[in-house]
């Protein structure tokens, strides 16, 4: 009824409208009906006219779209809008507007014309506003009439298009009330004629606003404003009905024809008539005659406030999810729901560079705020993210776990510093982005896909130093990060996430300053950053949206954090409303700009207008507006809604004070239902329905429109009880699955935060997110799953909470390759004896060499346990006792009394095997069943469906992880309950068999790979000959011999029962798994020692083996042998059984493949051994003991021989006809003290394993698979507890059993990721040449080949001193002759002519020239020898590169304190200007010093050289090296300064370094040992020459340690600012020698004194790294390009010329050094890559050295040269080695010619020199060795000398015969 009486009111006033309507404001004859203006919300007073406007202080009314089409529907037209001047224009210039206000009107207009109304404005009430007042004056201020006219033109220039029709001033009544008339009609008018000139516009017009009675009574207005219409105020009284006739008669008499706009009419005293005023007004314009333009129709047609007016009132977001969820009752609230989760749902953890990565200052990485904060002491007990987690070293370890895991998607934050050390592109670290590009890469290989957030937090203070996120210019910097990131990685990385939590950033870091950068400024800075980190996100999505998409078909979004919030009181309007502001102003804050409309939230502008218009003293809060640009630029940015969420809260409303912040803002108070579950932090509260509602609200609030998912990006807890984490987890997750299954959310990812304990801000390490415990306190920074680790991993793997038992597990097939090749049998000794020939004569450079290759596709790498080691559950559900059950028990057997009773618990840890199992990535997983928990007693009758179904589960668990079983159905473990039967009854074989029954049908649906037995031989020996493990029998003459018959036949009658019962269906394969060490004959070239190692084999190995494989009868060896000793003993029958010929027949070929267990190599030498008692041991006849060149290891008598592997696997080959080989054992021990970092593991593995694959890539066996002992630590048998061989660590302390990865698992990991070695980059070879200008030189020092120690008045140098010191020198020898090079200058020069160097460096003796070290007499017979080697040089076309001093300092020097006084400077100075004067004019190449390292803690630390102080370590090598630098500056300058301009020569000092890498690549500790290693090298004199000064860590260090051990000073010397000016820069080119790499580690001196206890460092070298004949120096080539790079970088890339590079060789003489050449030719290609690849600067390379000389202390036994000399003669003679050859070719190609591009002439010189291969000596027409040769020499000697006595003793004889005969003829003649 009441809609019809309103169509009727309408027509009726329509029809009257057309009778009088006339030509008003334009051509239209449409009746104006206005409705309006919109009032305040909560603003309404009780009586018409006490309602306030609304002026867009607050938001635009809920339904006020729906209000104003609800106005249109009843036909009204025109809309009244009231614009405040005030808040557009605050300031009250238009240069200013108040942005929100302005888009806020601009909205408000819109609605009204799209609900096809038209809007009159009214551009202010009437009084001047307060504001405007204070700062101008009234209406009177020619000021404030200026502000006026401008505010006017800024709202016709800003509304005009929406405005239809204008009133300038809503009431001037007011103005005039103020006797201010004159001066506001002339304004008005003023606008009036403003508005006509340049806005008026068809069918609009202006007017002012007056009461009618004003009107009425000033007549002059009519002459005196101007107006397109008059605008009129009407007061109606109901009592008085013609009253509204009678004034409008009124109006019109005064005004004429003027257009009548019935602006408002306020209605009194007729609440009796509701239709009366509606009447009235028809009957006026019936009546009247002049045209009405419109009428306020408020009150004509009922109310048409929206307050008034019933519509469907629309309901928030908010009030939708609180109706269909706050009804809940907690019980339906927390009903759990079971369910999956879709397929391809993405599970995922996450981690955050700043939390994690450490290395904070690696690889150039910048500063970050987070570090400056750390440093600052501002996070808990001043702990800082320096070194975190130290993921940036170990983000293979990382890797591991998330295999574990199984997550689909890993979500890590780059950092920004760590890309852009500064911010900007210009600095890019290429570090930085390579640690992203490996973790990027690893977890692309690991299936995992990477989610990358931009940032997260870690700012570079450099950008923050200028003003961070309140700097409007981050916005292009973070686009041009993201442009980087995008391109670098987006090849890669499918997804992304601008920001994580945003709300952090701007709330905590600018707005609290709990986060830094600290600020707090909740005004202004918080709402700026928030508006800067919107505005970069959008550049970012627009940059990729626009440059990458296309090719990357990626997702950018944004990860918004937000709580849930409830009301406090539901029943409260007030306390809804609050919570849903709560919610505005964390999420809606930043979600509304993206997912709705580009601004932020109508609710929070309103909110922050309202509390600022109430706080008039203070400014609460400055909200920046977006301009429409920014809106549509930011609107839409988001693939994907990113959501953390943590925890929930209960809201309640409050009037805030005028403080800032979001609860004072937002008038909320925010709190915690006691009742919900704390965490350990006090903002994480366990709500998790909250979850589902808020995933809901973001449904319904953003996603309406824009339908992208949810990811939930993070949700998480701290807590140091893993078990409420479980919890938290498990329910969050089910909260997110009862969203997406019962409500339609569409949600596809769930993050769990965090991968692992981090470092947590402000909370530092206290707070532990982490699904893996990190143990922080340790530098190896051990990550140890958690228990809600393994939970997680279940989630996933059921994909929700659906159990997967009844999932179908499909087993792995398996090649089936069994051979029944006969084979004859074994010889004594065996034909495999070749094994031996082929290697025992094996150089130790070819035994070592390593090799590079990868195994067969579809190789088996395998890890493996055994079930009484690692099972635990001695007596759970059932399970029978075993033999080490009850043998564990007794005490004394076990050291500390140790048992398997819970050993790693994994009958009830099986997930948490798993897990390691799946993070190694194995093939196979080596296990064996306990037969007592399968058959408690040890028959059938006894089954144990218990122990039945842990294997099931855990075949089934491996199966799902593609892992195949490989099992072992015995493995030492006898059900207690068969031991009186035991293996030394017949009886077993049967039992045995019906175990292996039941195994194979059980199981063998699923398991491929069988083994009856494990190391049967043990069994036999140690458990019934020695007695030393269950059952504890010893009888070793008879009893392991039988044991080991039936053994033998046990294996045969399970192997034929697979075969004939199950093969067919299981097609799987069946073996044993046999043990052996490698025995190596203690001398292979004499044969009884070889038989002797063969025999050990044979008992060992072939004992089983020979029947298996080749005749199913044991091998003669031990037939005869065990049959003679049986004789000998007057036995009846040989000990040893025999097989009938049908078991025989029975035995032989069954095994499908040969698996054996392998750990080290023994020394075999042949004894006759005792008779008596028999034993099996006495049986071999031979002795064994250890390879003491090997390792050892933590088992005594287990040395790591890493070569024997190769030669047994060979054997096996040769032994049994090549079979398949599975490696099935083989690890090594280490003690309890090694934990984690189990170094000693990674080079066992690292040499065994390469061994095995030379033996498959250059020996042809068949290895299929390797099988790492153990996957864990666990019970080592009878040593218990005391060792582990686990690739992990279990802490048996805690009844947890956490397993924590060791080192040796990541590297085992990667191994088996690259199936075996492959080349590394480093190690390839690279071709190409060197400048042609390049310098080809070697070297020698003169102490060491100069000899002449006497001669021509050459004085006593410090190494004449030393070597003729007792025990100094090693053999005493010393340098009084050397090589004799004083007298051989000719012999040398041809030498160097033979190598076609370019040059040639020695070194001046100085007490040679100088015999007392000063100038008092200059020694010219000295001299004269180094003019004539000088010449002699120059005639050869080879330069000379003298060292003035290469460390034979004058004693005379010496006996005045040498080094270690001042006066030595000036002395060196006067040497040198010696020698430039004599030798300069010739000489164009100098170095000053030689090794200065060497000189002062070599010398004068360690006193291993000359002079051999050692009493003061602290402070004299620091001293020495002081002056030693002084020394060469002053001789530098002195030829810069006096010698240069003539001589035109170069010169500098040679300093020499080993390179450093970390001992552990993984560990912060370790790299920053290596780092300090070479700083304490190569910079302690590098640096103050090429940098100035010494370095900071030097100084620093030894400052602190000089101080902390009570020292008043450092003992490091101090340069004064001159000296540091006068040593920077003394240099040509950068001199350098090196020769070897170490691995380094920390060491901890405590407050020792020393340069080692200043370094903090031991060292250590590669297992790996080829050896020398020294000690020191291991083949390292890839160190060699490192270093030089360190030298590019660390000195500005100078020119460097290689002063010295070699390798020595002690021992016998060997020509034909192939060990060196090998050396050279890797050494020198390192050097061609740095400077081919990585633009070193290098200018020559110097091989050290010419010959063989007098290496130091170490004499002759160590030898360096390219030309060995022969000590032996006196003569000294020098002959080329084969390296010369090498040399001299890398020399004559200048570098490495491509041989892909043909023979090089290079290759082919007229004149070559080939390598020695024949080392015999030509000796009178005799081949001879050159021993035999000597031998040959002396005795021709020898025998010349008796020739020549016999020769003198025949003259002598025939002189007295002879004159005999002349006497008796004389005196015949005289009787004649």
């Amino acid at each position: 009824m009441e809609k019809l009486q309103w169509v009727v009111c309408v027509l009726v006033v329509c029809v009257c409208v057309c009778q009088s309507s006339d030509d008003v404001v334009g051509q239209e004859e449409v009746f104006v009906m206005l409705a309006g203006p919109l009032e305040k919300e909560g603003f309404r007073g009780p009586e018409p006219g006490q309602e306030e406007v609304f002026d867009c202080t607050q938001p635009i009314p809920d339904g006020s779209e729906q209000y104003f089409q609800y106005l249109h529907s009843r036909d009204v037209t025109h809309f009244k809008v009231p614009l405040s001047w005030e808040k557009l224009l605050p300031s009250g210039s238009p240069r200013d507007p108040q942005q929100d206000v302005v888009h806020c009107y601009h909205t408000l207009l819109k609605q009204i014309q799209e609900a096809g109304l038209k809007a009159l404005l009214v551009l202010h009430g009437s009084t001047v506003p307060d504001a405007l007042k204070l700062r101008y004056g009234g209406w009177e201020s020619p000021q404030l009439q200026e502000r006026w006219h401008q505010y006017a033109q800024f709202a016709f220039q800003e509304f005009g298009a929406p405005g239809h029709m204008w009133v300038t001033l809503g009431d001037i009544g007011d103005v005039w009330d103020q006797k201010q008339e004159v001066d506001v009609l002339q304004l008005h008018n003023d606008i009036y004629d403003i508005y006509h000139q340049r806005y008026a516009d068809k069918g609009r017009g202006l007017s002012i606003g007056m009461k009618a009675r004003d009107v009425i009574g000033r007549s002059h207005i009519k002459t005196e404003v101007k107006v397109d219409f008059l605008s009129v105020s009407i007061e109606y009284n109901c009592g008085s009905s013609m009253d509204l006739q009678r004034q409008l008669q009124d109006i019109q008499k005064d005004e004429g024809k003027m257009p009548i706009l019935i602006y408002s009419i306020t209605v009194q005293d007729c609440s009796h008539s509701r239709y009366q005023l509606l009447g009235d007004f028809l009957n006026v314009l019936r009546t009247n005659e002049r045209t009405i333009l419109g009428c306020d129709m408020r009150n004509v047609l009922g109310s048409l406030d929206m307050q008034g007016v019933r519509f469907s009132e629309s309901k928030t977001s908010y009030q939708t999810v609180w109706e269909t969820f706050g009804a809940q009752t907690a019980a339906e609230r927390d009903l759990f729901y079971r369910d999956s989760f879709p397929d391809g749902f993405q599970w995922a953890t996450s981690s955050e560079s700043f939390k994690v990565e450490g290395g904070w200052s690696e690889g150039g990485k910048g500063e970050t705020i987070w570090d400056r904060f750390g440093h600052a002491g501002l996070a808990f007990d001043n702990q800082t993210a320096d070194v975190a987690c130290d993921s940036y070293h170990k983000a293979d370890y990382d890797l591991y776990l998330l295999r574990g895991l199984q997550v689909n998607t890993f979500q890590f934050s780059i950092s920004w510093a760590r890309i852009f050390p500064s911010g900007h592109r210009d600095s890019q670290s290429e570090k930085g982005a390579q640690y992203y590009d490996r973790l990027i890469n690893g977890l692309l290989e690991a299936g995992i896909q990477p989610v990358v957030t931009l940032y997260h937090w870690d700012l570079p203070q450099a950008l923050q130093d200028h003003g961070g996120w309140t700097n409007a210019s981050i916005v292009d910097a973070f686009r041009d990060f993201a442009d980087f990131c995008f391109s670098r990685f987006g090849d890669r990385v499918k997804a992304w996430n601008t920001f994580s939590s945003p709300w952090v950033v701007s709330h905590a870091g600018y707005g609290t300053g709990e986060h830094p950068p600290g600020a707090t400024d909740y005004v202004i800075s918080s709402y700026q950053v928030t508006h800067n980190i919107l505005k970069s996100h959008a550049e970012a999505w627009h940059v990729y949206n626009d440059k990458y998409r296309k090719t990357q078909t990626g997702k950018v979004g944004i990860a918004l954090n937000s709580d849930w919030a409830e009301p406090g009181d539901p029943s409260a309007p007030g306390d809804l409303a609050a919570a849903e502001r709560y919610l505005q102003f964390m999420l809606g804050w930043f979600a509304h700009p993206i997912f709705v409309d580009g601004d932020y939230p109508t609710t929070l502008k309103a909110q922050i207008e309202h509390k600022r218009n109430e706080c008039l003293h203070s400014e609460p809060a400055r909200l920046p507006v977006f301009t429409d640009e920014e809106k549509k630029r930011i609107h839409g940015t988001a693939d994907f809604f990113g959501l953390n969420h943590f925890t929930s809260r209960v809201v309640i409303h409050s009037n805030g004070s005028c403080s800032p912040g979001p609860h004072n803002v937002g008038d909320f108070q925010a709190g915690v239902d006691p009742s919900w579950g704390s965490t350990a932090s006090d903002w994480i509260y366990s709500a998790p329905w909250g979850l589902r509602r808020l995933l809901n609200y973001i449904s319904k609030e953003y996603l309406s429109s824009i339908k992208v998912p949810i990811y939930i990006t993070g949700n998480g807890m701290p807590t140091n009880n893993d078990t409420s984490r479980v919890e938290y987890m498990r329910s969050y997750m089910n909260e997110a699955l009862k969203a997406m299954n019962l409500d339609g959310v569409n949600v596809a990812r769930f993050t769990v935060q965090s991968l692992m304990d981090g470092f947590e801000g402000r909370q530092g390490y206290s707070q532990r997110f982490g699904l893996h415990h990190v143990r922080f306190e340790d530098a190896d920074r051990p990550r140890t799953p958690k228990q809600s680790a393994y939970f997680y991993a279940q989630i996933i793997s059921q994909n929700g909470f659906v159990s997967s038992k009844d999932k179908t597990v499909k087993s792995l097939e398996m090649y089936y390759s069994h051979r029944s090749v006969p084979l004859s049998p074994s010889a004594v000794p065996s034909e495999s004896k070749v094994v031996w020939e082929k290697f025992s004569n094996q150089s130790h450079f070819q035994r070592k060499l390593y090799h590079y290759g990868t195994f067969p596709h579809g190789f088996s790498w395998g890890v493996s346990s055994s079930a009484y080691q690692v099972e635990g559950g001695w007596d759970a559900d059932g399970k029978g006792p075993s033999v080490w059950d009850n043998f564990t028990q007794t005490s004394g057997n076990i050291p500390e009394n140790a048992n398997g009773n819970v050993a790693c618990d994994s009958y009830h840890r099986l997930d948490e095997d798993l897990f390691m199992l799946r993070a190694l990535r194995v093939k196979s997983y080596r296990f064996s069943l306990s037969w007592s928990r399968i058959f408690p007693n040890g028959s059938r009758t006894s089954l144990n469906p218990k122990g039945v179904d842990y294997y099931n589960r855990l075949i089934d668990g491996l199966l799902a992880s593609n892992i195949t079983p490989m099992v072992t159905l015995y493995y030492w473990d006898l059900p207690h309950a068969l031991r009186d039967i035991g293996w030394d009854k017949v009886e077993m074989i049967d039992i045995f068999n019906d175990f292996c029954d039941f195994c194979f049908a059980t199981f063998g649906d699923r398991v491929k790979f069988w083994m009856t037995f494990n190391e049967p031989y043990t069994i036999a020996w140690s458990g019934y000959g020695l007695g030393l493990i269950p059952p504890k029998v010893k009888d070793p003459g008879a009893a392991p011999y039988r044991v080991a018959h039936n053994l033998i036949l046990a294996h045969a009658k399970a192997y034929h029962t697979y075969d004939d019962k199950y093969r067919k269906s299981q097609h799987g394969q069946v073996s044993i798994a046999l043990n052996a060490d490698w025995v190596e004959p203690k001398d292979v070239d004499v044969p009884r020692e070889v038989v002797a190692a063969d025999r050990a084999l044979q008992f060992k190995l072939g004992w089983f083996a020979h029947p298996i494989f080749k005749t199913g009868d044991y091998p003669d060896a031990m037939k005869w042998q065990v049959g003679n000793k049986s004789e000998l003993q007057r036995l009846a029958e040989s000990r040893l059984p025999l097989f009938t010929e049908d078991e025989k027949t029975f035995v032989k070929g069954t095994a499908d493949m040969f698996c054996v267990n392998h750990y080290t190599t023994k020394i075999a030498s042949h004894i006759t051994a005792r008779l008596s008692p028999p034993s099996y041991q006495y049986d071999l006849d031979l002795s064994e003991a250890e390879d003491s060149d090997s390792p050892t290891t933590a088992l005594s008598k287990q040395r790591a021989v890493a070569w024997g592997v190769r030669r047994l696997l060979n054997w096996i080959k040769e032994e049994y006809g090549n079979p398949d080989v599975y490696v099935t054992e083989n690890g090594v021990a280490t003690d309890t003290k090694t934990t984690v970092d189990d170094t000693a593991r990674v080079f066992y593995y690292k040499t065994y394993i390469n061994e095995a694959l030379k033996a498959y890539s250059l020996d042809g066996v068949n290895v299929k698979g390797y099988v790492a002992a153990m996957l864990m630590d666990s019970f080592e048998w009878l040593n218990g507890y005391k060792f582990g061989f686990g690739l992990h660590h279990v802490d048996f302390t805690n009844p947890s059993r956490p397993r924590t990865p060791k080192y040796s698992a990541h590297f085992y990991y990667q191994v088996i990721k690259e199936n075996g070695f492959p080349m590394p980059d480093d190690e390839k070879m690279l071709y190409g040449r060197f400048r042609k200008d390049f310098i080809w030189s070697t070297a020698t020092a003169s102490y060491q080949i100069e000899g002449g120690w006497r001669e021509d008045g050459k004085g006593l140098s410090i190494w004449d001193t030393f070597a003729h010191t007792p025990l100094r020198v090693f053999n005493d020898d010393n340098g009084d002759i050397a090589c004799n090079s004083y007298n051989k200058v000719e012999e040398d020069v041809a030498m160097l002519k033979q190598l076609k160097v370019t040059h040639y460096r020695f070194s001046i003796s100085w007490p040679r020239v100088l015999p007392n070290g000063t100038t008092e007499h200059v020694n010219e017979a000295g001299l004269n020898y180094y003019h004539r080697l000088v010449d002699a040089l120059l005639a050869a076309n080879i330069q000379p590169h003298i060292t003035l001093y290469h460390w034979d300092l004058p004693q005379a020097l010496q006996n005045i304190g040498g080094w270690e006084n001042d006066s030595i400077v000036a002395r060196f100075r006067d040497y040198a200007d010696v020698i430039f004067s004599r030798l300069g004019p010739k000489v164009k190449f100098w170095i000053t010093i030689n090794e200065p390292y060497n000189i002062a803690n070599v010398g004068h630390g360690y006193g291993a050289a000359a002079p051999g102080i050692s009493f003061r370590p602290g402070t004299l090598p620091y001293i020495v090296g002081h002056n030693l630098l002084k020394a060469h500056a002053e001789a530098w300058h002195l030829y810069n300064d006096k010698y240069r301009a003539k001589q035109n020569g170069i010169i500098s000092i040679t300093i020499n370094s080993d390179w450093s890498e970390p001992r552990n690549p993984h560990k912060q500790e370790d790299v920053d040992a290596a780092r300090r290693v070479v700083q304490f090298y190569i910079g302690w004199f590098a640096h103050p020459v090429f940098n100035g000064d010494y370095s900071d860590m030097m100084k620093t260090i030894i400052g602190q340690r000089s101080l902390a051990a009570g020292l008043p000073k450092s003992r490091l010397p101090e340069f004064t600012p001159e000296e540091i000016k006068r040593i920077k820069g003394t240099f040509d080119y950068f001199g350098f020698n090196h020769y070897t790499t170490v691995l380094a580690f920390p060491v901890a001196y405590g407050n020792l004194q020393h340069y080692d206890a200043d370094r903090g460092a031991g060292t250590i070298a590669d297992r790996t790294w080829l050896d020398s004949g020294s000690s020191w120096l291991k083949v390292s080539p890839f160190g060699f390009r490192k270093i030089l790079n360190f030298i590019k970088e660390e000195y500005g890339n100078p020119p460097i010329i290689i002063t010295e590079n070699g390798i020595s060789e002690r021992g016998p003489i060997d020509l034909n050094d192939t060990h060196r050449s090998h050396y050279y030719h890797n050494y020198i290609n390192q050097v061609l890559k740095a400077y081919l690849l990585d633009n070193v600067d290098i200018r020559g390379y110097t091989a050290w050295s010419l010959m063989d000389n007098l290496e130091w202390a170490t004499g002759f036994s160590e030898r360096f040269g390219l030309f060995y000399v022969n000590h032996s003669d006196s003569n000294l003679p020098r002959v080329a080695k084969g390296s010369v050859s090498s040399y001299s070719t890398i020399i004559t190609c200048n570098g490495f010619p491509d041989p892909a591009l043909g023979p090089d002439e290079c290759l082919n010189p007229g004149e070559t020199i080939k390598p020695v291969t024949d080392t015999s000596i030509n000796f009178l027409g005799l081949k001879l060795s050159p021993s035999d040769a000597e031998t040959g020499l002396y005795t021709t000697f020898s025998l010349l000398i008796v020739a020549a006595f016999g020769m003198f003793c025949t003259l002598v004889c025939f002189y007295r015969a002879k004159k005999r005969s002349k006497t008796k003829k004389t005196f015949e003649s005289m009787s004649m």
